[in-house]
């Protein structure tokens, strides 16, 4: 099984890429690679933008990268309530590409944050919005609290209780 796992974030030291980057490791019998949005960077979307340029090379392989996929795992950074601007961005691209870019795979949704709310408002926005470009989501989890919940030495959930949810969510895969 080939999984491509990424966050939704462009931050250097995302949360939310370790915390995919766990889950993909969960995975038995699997490949699995972590794309980095940086490497996918695409000035802002605009209607003047694509009308200069036209279809984005790099939109078109991110798209590529998630057609190789037989699991996407995504994990989002909330910003104000929403999608970070690097990914909405993203998303913003690949969908005047096709709108259905996520091509019906499987995908795992999760989202993090240092809060106790754990970008619980963009895993929900997300649940509701990506089925419309293509997600199948089989399964979503937020991690509340970090920086308490994870250990960055170990790359893993700390918490018992919060790592069992994420296993038991990655066994019905």
């Amino acid at each position: 099984m080939k999984i491509i796992a990424f966050a939704g974030s462009s931050s250097q030291n995302s949360i939310n890429k370790q915390l995919a980057t766990y889950a993909a490791s969960l995975f038995e019998n699997s490949e699995a690679e972590v794309l980095d949005l940086n490497q996918y960077t695409m000035p802002l979307y605009s209607v003047d933008s694509e009308k200069e340029i036209g279809q984005h090379n790099v939109a078109k392989t991110f798209i590529e990268k998630i057609a190789a996929a037989d699991v996407l795992i995504v994990s989002l950074a909330e910003h104000n309530g929403n999608y970070a601007t690097a990914f909405k961005n993203t998303i913003d691209w690949c969908s005047r590409i096709d709108t259905q870019f996520f091509q019906q795979k499987t995908m795992l949704l999760l989202a993090t944050s240092p809060s106790s709310r754990g970008a619980i408002t963009v895993l929900e926005l997300a649940n509701s919005n990506f089925p419309r470009f293509g997600a199948a989501i089989k399964g979503s989890f937020s991690l509340p609290s970090f920086n308490t919940n994870f250990d960055t030495e170990k790359g893993e959930i700390s918490n018992p209780e919060y790592n069992q949810q994420l296993k038991d969510l990655v066994a019905g895969f």
